[in-house]
């Protein structure tokens, strides 16, 4: 009974062995796989939020509501880019404002990023230059402050046309006479993604185009303004051919802009009209002096020639005449004339000396 006792006492403490390393092992084979996927579902997180922060780094930090539209396919390759209109003449009250559509166009090859900044401008007053933007200074005509668009910066498709809404909005405070700036159109340089290319560093040429706003506000103002010369440029009185450029000088002294406009017209030695040039209105600034250049040629040039330039100031319908003249000697064909004659006259000279004629 013992043996039998002692054998079960045995059976009993093996099974009892057994029973507990089966709890333990169904204990801890879920713990491990239940530690397993933790660390998977830990992984697939961080793998997530790399994927969105990769997202994010790539997508365009710019954002816009402009309206877009595909330009006409062409074959050609342009490489350039095109802003229009060029200039907007706008008449504003103090306190309102108004607003009009700048075209951007992009047609460099690729997708671009381009930005929108205002200067003021101004001109010199003698004429010798065109107009100047004054970056960071502010103008005797200030407007930059008061130009306005949504969105600075946005990216245009290769082949497309991106339609801006600028606004000019006057303060109430704002005084009769002329505001004068620019909106410029810049396209930033692309940025190279080929990491592993040297590249040598240069300096990032960006290109920009300005758009110039001419803004009249009506009340207490002053136009006036003159046909001060006409000249040719350079300035001289021979010319051994054509074509003859010309310069019609127009002086501002009010306190707006002015379109003056006119006519030019050339005359022969005779006094037979040989020509003419028809002038569209230009903008001359108030307090400056702008030279209008025209440039005049037809297929014979020879002799005295006088140019006679009438001018409307751009107001109450005055004119300023002015008159120039100047001449032309074309010496490759006077060189041949001459060579001509003296030919002939050698020709018979050796005829009249080697020859005898007689009367019959």
């Amino acid at each position: 009974m013992k043996i039998i006792n002692l054998t079960a006492s045995r059976l009993q403490t093996q099974l009892s062995s057994v029973l507990g390393l089966m709890a333990l092992t169904l204990i801890a084979l879920p713990m491990g796989v239940f530690a397993q996927e933790s660390e998977q579902n830990l992984d697939s997180a961080t793998t997530s939020e790399e994927v969105v922060e990769s997202v994010v780094e790539t997508l365009p930090a710019h954002y816009d509501r402009y309206k877009r539209e595909e330009l006409p396919q062409s074959n050609k390759t342009f490489d350039d880019f095109v802003v229009g209109p060029g200039r907007f003449a706008l008449d504003i009250a103090p306190g309102e404002s108004k607003t009009v559509l700048l075209n951007i166009s992009n047609r460099l090859g690729s997708k671009r990023l381009f930005r929108l900044t205002t200067e003021d401008l101004t001109t010199d007053t003698d004429g010798s230059s065109a107009i100047q933007l004054l970056g960071d200074e502010v103008g005797p005509y200030t407007i930059k402050d008061y130009i306005s668009v949504e969105y600075n910066s946005f990216y245009i498709e290769n082949n497309t046309r991106a339609v801006v809404p600028v606004t000019v909005s006057l303060p109430a405070n704002a005084e009769p006479g002329g505001f004068y700036g620019s909106i410029l159109t810049e396209v930033m340089p692309e940025v190279r993604d080929d990491a592993d290319v040297e590249v040598a560093p240069t300096t990032a040429v960006v290109n920009r185009i300005g758009t110039l706003f001419y803004v009249k506000t009506p009340g207490d103002i002053e136009r006036s303004g003159s046909l001060l010369d006409v000249v040719t440029i350079p300035n001289k009185a021979f010319y051994l051919e054509g074509p003859i450029d010309m310069g019609i000088v127009y002086e501002n002294t009010g306190s707006v802009h002015l379109n003056p406009y006119g006519n030019v017209s050339i005359t022969n030695l005779l006094g037979e009209p040989v020509g003419q040039v028809e002038l569209s209105p230009w903008f001359v600034l108030p307090g400056s002096v702008k030279t209008r250049e025209i440039s005049w040629n037809r297929e014979f040039l020879m002799g005295r020639y006088t140019v006679t330039a009438d001018i409307e100031r751009g107001y109450d319908d005055l004119v300023d005449t002015q008159t120039l003249v100047f001449w032309v000697f074309p010496w490759k064909l006077l060189s041949m004339v001459f060579a001509g004659v003296f030919i002939f006259f050698l020709i018979l000279r050796f005829l009249l000396r080697n020859f005898e004629f007689k009367r019959r």
